[in-house]
């Protein structure tokens, strides 16, 4: 079984996944990190040469090649909910679990990371994070098993508090 992190970016999925991983004692796989090492090219380089439609056919095919293994703590891109077929690929031999905060903690956040190139045009930045985040929540509500408020929680009770609920699932 592979546990899963899904949430917009900020929430913490990085930090908790690899706490998750010294935890559990599983490896730790950051999605995003996986797409760029193959392509050798940092996120913005791939939308830039190919637009996001390549970098989410990318993140599809690793979506499949990771959920046909066991024993993974899965860290999700953010955008990875936005294609059927990836929530559905995560939902087998898995639990997942959604991180999620406010618009305010996500902005506070990453307001100073340029990683990422932006998912809309002619927005704001904290517009886009609102109206991104909108559209987005009611998919990782309906792919989570598990919704964990990420708003004012340390990463390390984040992970405490996957850690029971891990444990308690792999007991039934």
């Amino acid at each position: 079984m592979n546990l899963v992190l899904i949430g917009y970016r900020g929430t913490g999925k990085s930090t908790v996944g690899t706490l998750l991983a010294e935890r559990l004692g599983m490896r730790y796989v950051c999605m995003d990190n996986e797409i760029t090492t193959k392509a050798k090219m940092s996120t913005p380089e791939i939308v830039a040469a190919y637009g996001w439609s390549k970098f989410r056919d990318m993140e599809a095919e690793l979506t499949i090649e990771l959920t046909s293994q066991d024993g993974l703590i899965i860290d999700t891109g953010g955008g990875v909910i936005e294609r059927q077929e990836n929530v559905k690929a995560l939902q087998a031999n898995t639990q997942i679990f959604w991180l999620h905060a406010s618009v305010d903690t996500i902005i506070s956040r990453i307001q100073d990371d340029s990683s990422r190139p932006a998912l809309t045009s002619g927005k704001t930045f904290v517009e886009e994070v609102a109206e991104v985040l909108a559209k987005r929540e009611p998919v990782y509500k309906a792919a989570a098993d598990h919704s964990i408020d990420a708003n004012n929680a340390s990463p390390s009770q984040i992970t405490d508090l996957i850690v029971k609920i891990w444990v308690e699932c792999k007991s039934t």
